[in-house]
């Protein structure tokens, strides 16, 4: 069985309308996954709060999004 990096399940429901706009954002910022745009949505803004996640030492796999262009510029 395979070891999971993020034991914590959430389940969020969402209207159409958020499930558009978060698809829409998604594929323009080329996430793999719609857990890996609602990670990285969640990551922005927490930090728009003062609140960063402790990423030193970590590689770019650990955290299971694809940084685009759009990603790097934010």
């Amino acid at each position: 069985m395979v070891e999971l990096n993020r034991p914590e399940r959430l389940q969020i429901m969402l209207s159409p309308d958020e499930v558009r706009v978060l698809d829409d954002w998604r594929f323009k910022s080329r996430m793999p996954s719609r857990a890996a745009a609602i990670r990285e949505l969640l990551k922005r803004g927490l930090a728009v709060e003062g609140l960063y996640f402790t990423t030193e030492g970590k590689s770019s796999a650990s955290f299971g999004v694809l940084k685009g262009q759009d990603a790097e510029r934010a």
